[in-house]
């Protein structure tokens, strides 16, 4: 295994009070990919495959883990984010034009966001689509603008937790197939028509401004200034927090399919709108979990809307070589466009659902970039000194790479 030499060498005591020092930026970046994209993503999944493609989200959960860890190892052993290291180690126009990229691929991901706090407030208060995402943006920008890295860590640890009980909740109220949910989770299998889904999902768990938010926080907290030791020890317990989160962000994802495939699969129903998810629950499960659902996905959409503008930030600031800081104007800037042009792209949407999930798919596309140049990266020595990465992470990581970019492949030759 990977990991087996790096738990040889390095036994930590991972006292509790100890671990919780280290916990949240985790957290942040698994509200990323329990968002609204996800939400639509993963009830397409369970509504037209049943269980079948739950093994997507194991799959996606663990180069998400691999791609995550490896970004958090950037930022404390070189106190630069990946878009600040892009800007520094790559060719000018190389980082240009990678960096735009993922500016485009965080508009996208704050437009489903936004729609997806939008069509939460239209299901609870009937407001209309366009007011609530005003709302949300709204509300962003006071979240943003504001509050501190940690203030914002405790708040999205705290919708992260909401969404989590709430589909919990919903999963406890669904007559679930359990066998079936433990096959569809390690079994692959491609059923007919399942490509665009099957990359939707992808796109909606391993989101490429998670991975330049992550190195972002971690990045910030300034940890490359101490002595070796303390790196080492930061680098243990860094993992912990990602394995904890990005495990959770596995079950929260795992439940959305289970659920749409015991209430809607299994009745024959096909969602094509999160509105008619909610409406097609409260007949099935009760008005309960129909409120509940609503609940939940005004929480995601406005939780994992706070992180995409973060990473949006992070991403535009790097681009001048300068770390997110949100009384900068970059910082600032980078924010503003990916909030305005997430909004004017809602505006020539017209179908919500499809924009939620093609909205995921473009980031499974950018994703390969990211991809490789994190890579190319944390493999330097120039950058990354005696923590670079070793032949055994450096040839997981390229699997993954080249997973992602043959998965791209297929999509593109379906389309």
């Amino acid at each position: 295994m990977i990991f087996d030499k790096w738990f040889r060498n390095h036994k930590p005591k991972l006292g509790a009070l100890e671990i919780f020092k280290y916990i949240g930026p985790g957290f942040i970046v698994t509200v990323g990919f329990i968002d609204p994209g996800n939400w639509a993503s993963n009830i397409a999944a369970g509504s037209q495959f049943g269980y079948s493609l739950l093994w997507v989200v194991t799959l996606s959960t663990i180069m998400l883990i691999l791609l995550q860890h490896n970004a958090a190892h950037l930022g404390i052993v070189s106190g630069l984010c990946l878009s600040e290291a892009s800007s520094t180690y790559l060719p000018k126009p190389v980082s240009k034009i990678f960096l735009s990229s993922a500016m485009i691929a965080a508009i996208a991901t704050i437009t489903a966001e936004l729609l997806g706090s939008a069509i939460g407030l239209q299901m609870l208060f009937k407001i209309p689509i366009i007011v609530g995402v005003i709302i949300t943006a709204l509300g962003i920008g006071i979240v943003l603008f504001s509050n501190s890295y940690r203030r914002i860590e405790k708040y999205i640890i705290g919708f992260v937790s909401i969404i989590g009980l709430s589909f919990l909740y919903e999963l406890f109220l669904a007559d679930v197939s359990w066998v079936q949910s433990l096959q569809g989770s390690f079994t692959p299998s491609f059923p007919k028509n399942s490509i665009i889904i099957i990359m939707c999902i992808l796109g909606a768990v391993v989101m490429p401004h998670n991975i330049f938010l992550h190195s972002e926080i971690i990045q910030s907290r300034q940890w490359h200034l101490e002595d070796q030791t303390t790196i080492k020890k930061r680098l243990r317990f860094e993992f912990m927090d990602t394995l904890i989160a990005m495990g959770l962000g596995w079950i929260i994802n795992s439940a959305m399919i289970i659920v749409a495939a015991a209430v809607f699969f299994k009745n024959g129903i096909v969602v094509t709108q999160l509105e008619q998810a909610k409406e097609t629950l409260a007949p099935l499960l009760g008005n309960s979990a129909a409120i509940v659902f609503a609940i939940a996905l005004i929480f995601a959409g406005f939780s994992s809307s706070v992180t995409a503008a973060m990473a949006s930030a992070s991403i535009f600031a790097g681009m001048y070589k300068e770390p997110l800081d949100l009384k900068d104007n970059h910082s600032k800037l980078g924010a503003i466009i990916a909030i305005v042009g997430g909004i004017i792209a809602i505006l020539f949407i017209g179908n919500t659902y499809d924009g939620l999930i093609w909205s995921q798919v473009l980031l499974s596309i950018q994703l390969p970039f990211t991809i490789f140049a994190l890579i190319f990266l944390t493999s330097s020595k120039k950058v990354m000194g005696i923590h670079k990465n070793t032949l055994l992470n450096k040839i997981a990581l390229l699997i993954v790479g080249i997973i992602v970019t043959v998965l791209n492949i297929v999509l593109l030759m379906n389309l």
